[in-house]
Formats: C-alpha cells, structure tokens, sequence
C-alpha cells in the first residue's frame, strides 16, 4: 500500500486538494465518485493511506510527503513550498509561487487529466493549463499573494465563494434546463445558501463573540506584557484578526497604539506562535514582519541567529514563528520590535 504525507493540526486548502490529485493517479490510486448531470467518475477502492504528521521519522516512511518536510524534490517524491528560496511557479505565463497544490498538479495533473477525459496530447496539454487558472487562486491564497494591486488588473481570479458556487449549481448550457430540472436545481442551491446562513448566525453566537472577549482582555493587559503596548498574549488560541483592528478602532480615541504582534499557544503542538499584525483585515502585508535574518529558517539554527533558546521556525514570508515555550515567543517578540 502506498503513503502519502502530510502535516497534522490544521489542514489548508493545498494539501486537502494535493492528497485528492494524488489519489487520481495511477500510483497514488483512491476512491470516490463526482457526478453531474449524465457525467459520473468512478474512482477505484482505496489503496493508499495518508499519514498526517511533522514527525520527519514518521515522514520518512511515507512513498511522497506535501506540504511539509522543506523539501521539493520530484525524485524524491517530497513536495514541500515553506522552505526559503522555494521561488518555483506553474510557468506558462503564470507567475504566482505554487503552494502543495499547484507543485502536484504541476507534476501529475497531466496524466490525471488524460486518465479522467481520455483527450488527445493536444487537448490535455491546454486542459491542463485552462484548468490551472482554478488552481492558481488556492497557491495565491495559501502563499499570501494579494489578488489586486491597483491600477492593474487582478493577478488571480478566484470564484469559489458563496455566489459562484451557487452559479455552477445550474445546468450547463448543453445539460437539460427544462422546469423542473432547474427548479430542483434551485432548491439545492435555496438547501445550499440556508445552510450557510445558518452555520454563520450560529458561528457568530457561539464562537465570534467569545473570541472578542477574549481580544478584549489582551488589549487592556497588554502594556502588562510589554511597555510599549505592541504586543497582544493570548493564554489560548482564538480568533482574533477580526476583533483586533475594530477594537483598535473603538479605541483610539483613548489609545492609538497599534499593536505588532500576537502571542498564543498552538493548539496541536503545544508549542507558542508569534504573528506579525497584518496591515488591514484583507492584507497579507504586516505592520512589521519578523526580522528577514530569521526568515526560513527553524530549530537550532534559528535560535542560534536569534540568541534565543527553543526556536521553532519562522515562516520564510516572516508572518509568523515559533517558539517551544511562553517566554522564549515573548523574547521573539521583544527583541523583532527592536530590529
């Protein structure tokens, strides 16, 4: 039986797409069914399994890793995109940094294609790039690439939101459009957006508002933390993007200090991450990212450059970082204020 790996905690878009790709292969065989309309794929019965973990004993086992290991390396089968100096794009004329997702279908997306539609040389090779436009937005959002940069034109297109889902719900325009096909059609998508509906209402009551008290209390103790009242501690992980800049906001009359970074436990590891405070709620851009001498690099080597025991990682963009204890993500935090 074949392995594939990837990270455990919290899983993104790229990797849940990438292990997909991997079971359509040939090599990576899974199983699962799409149908619309007339059309249905059959996929056969499992025979891989999926080892999430960041365990590199574990990882070692596994016949292809992505998404974790800071490897890219097709013969070895490792698919990784955090590490630093990891520049490789789809080419073609797209230029966005691929994420797990874009780096398999890169490399397997053409025979999965001709295994699924049994197209042409020609055809598969323009199915392969047509399709990577969908793609693209996955790698742009999972490697923190901004859609727009005013006055150009935006640099992804993405349409999987809550309205072009509902879109593709209805027939294609050589698919039956007759009354009633559409008017099941429309009770799926009325089913579809009901539910969305009420998972954010619901969402809001139980979990949103909990998490602003909590952004609440770290902003009032913060200049307990440190005395420039820059960085937010959180003693557990919640939401928190959000909160901060309206809160910051409501406040300013009487406080204007913005804060740079936020402290909190990682829920999975144990461990404690240091966030750079992004510019706006929608921005990838930091007030202040960690220090570009600790960018891509983790363990003992970044502590080494750091002068601070128990290091983790930092991620090679310098959104964020890593620290084995409390005290030594608030060190990290003091001393990037500085630099």
């Amino acid at each position: 039986m074949q392995t594939i790996g990837t990270h455990n905690g919290t899983f993104h878009c790229d990797e849940a797409l990438a292990v997909f790709l991997l079971r359509l292969t040939g090599t990576y065989r899974g199983a699962g069914a799409h149908a619309r309309g007339s059309s249905t794929f059959s996929f056969p019965k499992i025979t891989t399994e999926v080892k999430r973990s960041r365990d590199t004993v574990v990882l070692d086992t596994c016949d292809i890793v992505v998404d974790v290991g800071a490897v890219y390396d097709e013969s070895r089968q490792r698919f990784d995109h955090h590490q630093r100096g990891f520049q490789e794009v789809f080419g073609y004329g797209f230029t966005t940094k691929l994420s797990s997702a874009g780096l398999i279908y890169k490399h397997f997306g053409k025979e999965i294609i001709a295994s699924k539609t049994g197209a042409e040389s020609e055809k598969v090779h323009q199915l392969w790039l047509k399709v990577y436009k969908f793609i693209e937005a996955i790698d742009a959002v999972d490697n923190g690439v901004s859609q727009y940069s005013s006055p150009d034109p935006p640099k992804y297109c993405n349409r999987t939101d809550l309205s072009n889902r509902v879109s593709w719900l209805n027939p294609s325009w050589n698919e039956p459009a007759d009354a009633q096909t559409v008017d099941s059609l429309f009770a799926k998508a009325s089913q579809l957006t009901g539910e969305e509906f009420l998972g954010r209402l619901m969402y809001y009551a139980d979990a949103w508002l909990p998490a602003r008290d909590i952004v609440l209390s770290a902003l009032s103790t913060r200049y307990n933390v440190d005395p420039s009242g820059k960085i937010l501690l959180f003693e557990q992980f919640a939401p928190w993007k959000e909160h901060l800049f309206e809160l910051e906001v409501e406040q300013r009359s009487t406080d204007d200090v913005l804060s740079i970074y936020v402290l909190y436990p990682d829920e999975t590891s144990g461990d404690w991450r240091i966030q750079a405070v992004a510019i706006s709620p929608s921005s990838f851009e930091s007030r202040k990212a960690l220090p570009d001498t600790w960018r891509g690099l983790r363990d003992d080597e970044l502590s080494g450059i750091s002068g601070i025991d128990g290091c983790v990682f930092v991620h090679a963009s310098g959104f964020i970082g890593g620290n084995k204890t409390r005290q030594g993500a608030l060190s990290l935090a003091k001393l990037a204020l500085t630099m």
